[in-house]
């Protein structure tokens, strides 16, 4: 029987190979981990520098996000890094700012206090010892510099203004939780008729989510403020009769701002009704003066007329003069000062209703409508120079042919009554803007035919 044939080389040799293929795996694998543990590194690496770049740090004690632009906000000269929102030294400024210094004096939060209503009220309500908070998030609508300038001079009456945005409920819980607010004026807003066209969001988010955040975060705070915010005549839209009044139908809006405003009016009713907050709306008319808005005709046909440029003046398609209800802005502060200190206190508790609470709406307007062609003449008096004048048909952008407000209602329960007509004010307006631009006065009207105090003054 012949012998079983000798494998022990075979089997050597194949425990040789499987050694080498092994040794080789483990090199390639280590040499990929390498690979690996580098590439890894190497992506930490770049997305540190990225956000060191591009977010500020976060201090020790801030439990909220900081947004891109709070850095440049913080490094603007405004404030220091230790005033970033959370911090000791914030909540120090936050709490000083709210502290009113007459007796029973309101602590008061004041939404878009860097605005043009916003910054005239927040300074009325200082100037009488009222305790004043700011908010405001400072976008670039308009130029951003003239609200730093307004945020300038509040700072100097005690005024601080935080930045941020409605939409940031952990930023206005915080708030809440320093303060106990005694009202809110709610001034904050994307504002402009025509701009509804092109940017339609941002209506939605600042007008109707923004309202509901600071809604939503009012009715859980112990005890809820009242709160007193900016509708506007531009929700009577269609409306032909006149003059415009509080019982008038507003169910045909003729922008997407004017439904924006509206469906606010129905979403306090919704939080009245169910939370029992204490809410007045105020519908604005055609607001002017001093630290306006350069959005609006009488600002932009100022710089227009001065400048030699043409300006559009709008007729209607059966060629009416456009007219509007020119409302001075110290008018329209007494007016908002009126519905603060008529507001009944909110009757919930802990987002829980106790009772009825106040629900009004109120018209600000100055009553007597004047057409746009004579608010052109009289720029071209206080100018000292003949517009270019263009006249064009009104475009269906949203605006509307007229407003004219009835403020009967508003006179009755908080004296509301308009006592600046329009020249009166314009004057005002005219003297401000060639201050803060720096325009040489030797085109317009003297100093003392003007007649008006300083741009501080008109504040």
């Amino acid at each position: 029987m012949a012998s079983p044939p000798d494998t022990s080389k075979t089997i050597k040799l194949e425990r040789y190979n499987s050694y080498l293929r092994r040794l080789h795996s483990t090199k390639v694998l280590n040499a990929s981990s390498k690979l690996l543990f580098r590439a890894t590194l190497l992506i930490a690496l770049v997305l540190i520098l990225f956000f060191t770049l591009n977010y500020p740090p976060l201090s020790s004690d801030n439990p909220h996000h900081l947004h891109p632009h709070h850095h440049s906000f913080l490094s603007s000269g405004f404030f220091t890094s230790s005033s970033a929102v959370g911090g000791a030294a914030w909540e120090k400024q936050v709490r000083h700012s709210s502290t009113p210094r007459r007796p029973n004096g309101f602590s008061i939060l004041v939404t878009g206090a860097a605005g043009f209503v916003g910054s005239h009220c927040s300074l009325a309500l200082k100037k009488r010892g009222d305790g004043v908070l700011g908010l405001d998030n400072f976008n670039d609508y308009y130029d951003p510099s003239l609200k730093r300038a307004r945020q300038k001079l509040l700072s100097k009456h005690q005024v601080f203004i935080v930045e941020g945005d409605l939409n940031d409920a952990p930023l206005l819980t915080k708030l809440f939780d320093v303060v106990p607010f005694t009202h809110i004026l709610h001034l904050a807003a994307q504002a402009g008729v025509r701009y509804a066209m092109q940017n339609p969001q941002s209506y939605v988010s600042s007008n109707i989510a923004g309202f509901v955040n600071l809604l939503e975060v009012a009715k859980t705070a112990n005890p809820q403020p009242a709160i007193v915010w900016a509708s506007s005549s531009s929700v009577y839209g269609l409306n032909t009769d006149v003059p415009f009044s509080e019982l008038d139908r507003t169910d045909q809006p003729a922008s997407l701002y004017a439904a924006t405003k509206k469906a606010g009016e129905e979403i306090a009713h919704t939080y009245n009704h169910i939370y029992g907050l204490s809410l007045t709306g105020l519908r604005f008319f055609t607001v002017y003066g001093p630290w306006g808005r350069p959005d609006m005709a009488y600002f932009f046909f100022t710089k227009d007329i001065l400048q030699g440029k043409s300006i559009d003046i709008y007729q209607t398609q059966d060629e009416k003069q456009v007219a509007r209800d020119f409302t001075f802005i110290d008018d329209v502060v007494k007016g908002c000062v009126g519905a603060l200190d008529t507001a009944e206190k909110s009757t919930g508790s802990g987002g829980k209703k106790k009772g009825p609470a106040q629900l009004r709406v109120y018209n600000l307007g100055n009553t007597s409508p004047v057409p746009v062609g004579k608010l052109v003449s009289i720029l071209e008096t206080l100018l000292s120079t003949k517009a270019k004048k263009h006249v064009v048909k009104m475009p269906r952008n949203g605006d509307v042919p007229f407003t004219h407000a009835n403020v009967t209602l508003a006179y009755k329960d908080f004296g509301y009554k308009p006592t600046t007509d329009l020249a009166t004010g314009l004057r005002k307006f005219v003297k401000w803007y060639v201050s803060y631009y720096g325009i040489q006065t030797t085109k317009l009207k003297k100093d003392s035919e003007l007649n008006v105090g300083t741009p501080e003054d008109s504040a």
